[in-house]
């Protein structure tokens, strides 16, 4: 659709140009235009790397990665080309490959593009990605990756292979179409959503997530569960397993319940425990210096929730796989009386 200009008399064609003839450069200025105000083509978006390229045998590099506050990376893919030339193939390739990065690999990578852009932030990106986040833990990346095309222009190709993988598959893909206009020494920028239309875009997306995560339970059995804990202190609002287990082992211990007898009933491994009575950073010194190599551990572990038992310091793992429920049951099984239990509550 052409673009107007109204005046007193009548209605005229603004010019459309190219970003060619412009000499508008893809990476110097397209990309540091749009790395700085990504919300002109998304909402909502944390810009972590710019020419990300670290994966194995990598040859090419992603133009902007980004999070969403759902944890799901964003890749955003560049052309200035009116065809966008292969860039749904070149995105999907990417996708694939930062679909298992981890939180610890995001920071090294956000770390190292705030180095570039912002050096005085560099030793505040973790504090920056767990409040954009809103989890004060380490939080868990999706395996769910979104992508962004953005192009002066997308081919028949490209848009009905973008459809046909939304449709069929769940990806979340959206094509935005950049038109530069000139007006006298000034030039415009037209931002187009082409897929999907901004009249359908909230649907499509409540659609695709509902099919996603369908999917998604049924091809990994991930517990997706969360559990209200009843102790002689009360019951708690619904938490997450860790958490859940946290509540659970605290409650019986505080009704004097040991360590070592809570040890028996739990995974190997999951309930660790030290000599002496400690917490906050003499803890963490001390677990860092008991478990060699284990520098990336105390993310792992409640160890701002210790349990102390004589001359001993228990701490519990946050990391829990498919037996919440059976270990609740095993736990409960130790109670010195009634006011102990647990309730499923199945999230939506």
């Amino acid at each position: 659709m052409p673009l107007f200009e109204m005046r007193p008399d009548t209605i005229v064609a603004v010019p459309k140009t190219t970003f060619a003839v412009e000499q508008v450069l893809e990476r110097g200025d397209l990309q540091r235009l749009l790395r700085a105000q990504i919300a002109v083509i998304a909402d909502d978006i944390l810009v972590v790397a710019e020419e990300f390229g670290a994966f194995t045998e990598a040859k090419r590099r992603i133009d902007l990665l980004g999070i969403d506050r759902e944890g799901r990376l964003v890749v955003i893919e560049l052309k200035r080309t009116t065809d966008g030339g292969h860039l749904e193939l070149q995105a999907l390739r990417y996708a694939a490959m930062v679909s298992a990065m981890t939180f610890r690999d995001l920071v090294e990578h956000y770390e190292h593009y705030l180095g570039r852009v912002e050096p005085d932030a560099v030793d505040d990106a973790r504090n920056r990605l767990t409040d954009w986040l809103h989890d004060s833990e380490e939080p868990t990346l999706s395996r769910e990756v979104r992508v962004v095309l953005v192009s002066a222009g997308f081919d028949r190709e490209i848009t009905t292979t973008v459809l046909w993988l939304t449709d069929v598959y769940g990806l979340d893909i959206r094509c935005v179409r950049l038109t530069p206009y000139r007006v006298g020494d000034r030039l415009l920028l037209d931002v187009q959503h082409v897929i999907p239309l901004p009249e359908a875009g909230e649907l499509t997306v409540q659609l695709r997530r509902r099919q996603t995560e369908a999917r998604a339970a049924r091809a990994d059995g991930r517990e997706r569960t969360s559990y209200v804990v009843t102790t002689p202190a009360g019951s708690s609002e619904p938490l997450l397993k860790r958490w859940a287990l946290l509540a659970m082992v605290t409650g019986l211990h505080r009704a004097g319940v040991s360590g070592a007898t809570l040890s028996g009933v739990l995974p190997r491994g999951r309930f660790v425990d030290l000599p002496g009575t400690m917490s906050g950073p003499e803890l963490l010194d001390a677990f860092v210096a008991h478990y060699p190599g284990a520098e990336d551990r105390p993310l792992r572990w409640f160890l701002d929730h210790p349990l102390h038992d004589g001359d001993r310091t228990w701490v519990l793992s946050k990391m829990w796989g498919t037996k919440t429920q059976a270990t609740l049951d095993r736990l409960i099984g130790l109670a010195p009386g009634d006011g102990f239990g647990y309730r499923a509550v199945e999230n939506v």
